[in-house]
Order: structure tokens, then sequence, then C-alpha cells
């Protein structure tokens, strides 16, 4: 009878270790779960796919949401009016400063918005850009014949520049995108691209951008020194904790946020949706993990942080740090999101959901991720929002 019950305490024994293993691994595999808290209406994502556009296509994302917020009328609008207009001013400073500045399909949400001011807009079904055989954006080429082009005219090869080297830049952007449109009908009304963006009632002056970084004054613009940034735009400087105040504000008065930021550390995981800052020097662990955590590599140690099987305990961010990876070329200016909700995961910690410009398919969030707090604090480069998202007290030290 002893027998027949220590060999019933054994299976049972087993079982439950079985089961709590089985446990174990359900909870590794299930990885991240995340709870939308706060979503801003927004329009659908989009498809930037093989070019530098995506300051364009985040930035006139941007602009749809505040239209559905200010009209509740929905828009889609075309990224290429931005681009064409951008490359062929961006030529003129090119020629002017002999070269001396960064030429290509990069820009900023400055950018987007001083179309707008300057040219207005048009709608995405009026001009898409494709005119080049391909269903989706594919402008390498283009952008090397471009290069190309300008470096051609600064060599000045005829000792003075030709009067019509402007109207032949524009040429071919015209050849790859499609010739500008004059006139248009939209919803059965005849417009100009100016009458169509001051119809749609978005005012470019209604929106600024900010950053934070030590090593400038607070509450001042400056031109921020990034190569995207032709234009030398100011931007407005404020304290870090102010930064994320302004980004918690906005989403949680109904105002969605364009981020500008670098999608290239290790912690941003495309594949996984979700992107984070892990703190390898305290990692969530107790006990016996603690002890074979001490045991591992280097390299161990950065693949198990880097496996995103869950939620990790993350590095604090202060401002020295975040200067600190910015004079070392750690974070530069790389892409351009739109932020547009807020969640926590299953631990209670908060992140950013980020609407992303890469299309949707074989995406796990169908083309959005998950940026934790800590990696927004590190990795932005710069947000643009509309002044009445900024909390009272710091538009009042900005003069906003």
């Amino acid at each position: 009878m002893k027998s027949i019950l220590w060999l019933f305490m054994a299976v049972l024994f087993m079982g439950t270790s079985a089961m709590a293993q089985d446990t174990t691994k359900t909870k590794k595999e299930k990885g991240y779960v995340f709870t939308d808290e706060i979503i801003i209406p927004h329009t659908s994502v989009k498809n930037q796919y093989r070019s530098g556009t995506c300051w364009s296509f985040s930035g006139l994302s941007f602009i749809e949401s505040e239209l559905m917020r200010i009209s509740g009328k929905e828009y889609d609008l075309s990224e290429m009016f931005c681009v064409n207009h951008t490359y062929s001013d961006k030529a003129i400073k090119y020629v002017r400063l002999h070269g001396n500045l960064t030429f290509g399909s990069g820009a900023e949400f400055t950018d987007v918005f001083r179309v707008w001011k300057l040219y207005g807009m048009v709608p995405d079904s009026v001009y898409n850009g494709l005119d080049y055989g391909e269903k989706l954006p594919v402008q390498g080429e283009m952008d090397e014949v471009l290069k190309s082009y300008v470096e051609a005219i600064v060599k000045n090869k005829n000792r003075k520049l030709t009067t019509v080297w402007h109207e032949g830049f524009d040429k071919v952007v015209d050849t790859y995108l499609g010739d500008l449109p004059e006139n248009f009908t939209y919803e059965g009304v005849e417009y100009t691209p100016r009458k169509f963006a001051d119809m749609t009632g978005f005012n470019p002056d209604n929106y600024v951008e900010l950053t934070s970084y030590m090593k400038r004054p607070y509450y001042k613009e400056f031109a921020i020194e990034i190569p995207d940034n032709w234009l030398w735009a100011p931007i407005w400087n404020v304290h870090l904790d102010e930064m994320m105040e302004i980004i918690d504000n906005a989403l949680e008065n109904g105002y969605s946020v364009a981020w500008g930021a670098d999608v290239s550390d290790k912690g941003f995981s495309w594949k996984n949706g979700v992107a984070i800052i892990p703190d390898e020097t305290k990692p969530d662990l107790t006990g016996t993990e603690k002890e074979k955590w001490e045991t591992l590599t280097k390299k161990e140690k950065q693949k198990a942080l880097y496996s995103f099987n869950g939620p990790e305990e993350e590095k604090t961010i202060t401002p020295e740090m975040r200067q600190q990876h910015y004079d070392d070329y750690l974070v530069t200016d790389d892409h351009g999101m739109h932020i547009i909700g807020m969640a926590k995961d299953q631990d209670g910690n908060k992140y950013y959901k980020v609407k992303n410009s890469w299309g949707t398919e074989g995406t796990k969030y169908d083309g959005y991720f998950y940026a934790s707090e800590a990696y927004v604090k590190l990795q932005t480069i710069g947000i643009a929002v509309h002044k009445d998202a900024i909390p009272k007290q710091i538009r009042k030290k900005l003069g906003l």
C-alpha cells in the first residue's frame, strides 16, 4: 500500500510540475500583452515602401488626424505633393550653397507644414506620385538621378549657371511623380491646391515643434542640428519631463502627436511590434534566476534582454543620458511616425501606440507598434503638436 501511495504521489507531483512548466511556457510564449487606453481618431496605415519619405507620410497622417478632430471629416492627402515641392525647393538651396547641404529624400515635419502654407494641398486620389509603373513608392532611381543632377549643376562646367537648370530639375521630378495639378475636382467641387487646403480648415500656424536637450537654452527656439533639417528650421526646447508631459497631455485631451525618432536601436523590434530600452544592470530577476543571470556572458545577457518575451526592467532615462546619446550619434533622426494612443502592458507599464508608414502586411499589430516610455524619452528627436495640446504652464514659459 505504501508503495502504491508513493507511486501515486510521485505521479501527482510530476503532473503538477508539468502543468507548472506548461503555464510558465505559455506565459513566456505569450510575450507582451497590450491594452489600449487612449486611441485618437486617425486614418488608415499607409506604406512609404522603398522611399525615404516617412516625414511626409507621418506629417500628413498627423494632419489627417487633426482634420478629423477639427471637422469630423476624413481625408487621404497626397504625400508626393509634399515630396515634389520639397525636392524642388531643396535643389535651389543646395545649388546656392555650392553643394554644402544634405541632399536626398529626407526632410522634417516642418516641410509638410511649409508646403501646406506656401503651395496648398491636394488629395492622394488627385496626385499619388506613381507615374513610373509601380503600385507603391520605389524611389531609389529617382533619388540618385536628382542628386546627380544638382551635383552636375554645382560643378558649373559652363562657368555660370543657365537660366533653365531649375526648370530642368522640376521636369525630372515631374517625369517620375507626375505634373503637379493646378486645378482639380474633388467631391464635385473645382479646386486649386490653395483653395483645397484652405477649405479643410487646417492652419499650420497653430502647430509647434519641440524637443529637449541640455546644451541649449530652455524655452527658446534653436535650429536643431540634424542632416534632414535642410531648412535650418527652429524648434522649441523644453525640459525632458515637460516634453513627456506635453505628449501625455495631448493624448489625454484628444490630440495626436507627430513623432520624429531613432528606430535603429536594438530595442526597436518591428517584428515583435515593440520598442524598449532594457536595463542590463537591473534585470527583473530574483533568487536563483538572478544567480544564473550573473553567470552569463555579455553576449548571453544581450540575447536575453532583447528576446522580447515580455516586459523587462527598463533604464531610467535622464537628460544627461539623452544629451550624450545625441552627441555621440547614438540617437539620430532616421524616422518620422505618428503617436495615436497610449497603452499598458500586462504589468501596468505605460507605452505609446505608434502608427507607422511601413504598411500592414506581415506586421504583428497591423502596422502599429508600442514604444515604452523609456524608449520615447531617449530616442525622440522632436515632436509636433497643436499649441492647445501643450499644458498652460508650459505654454506660458514658451510665450505661446
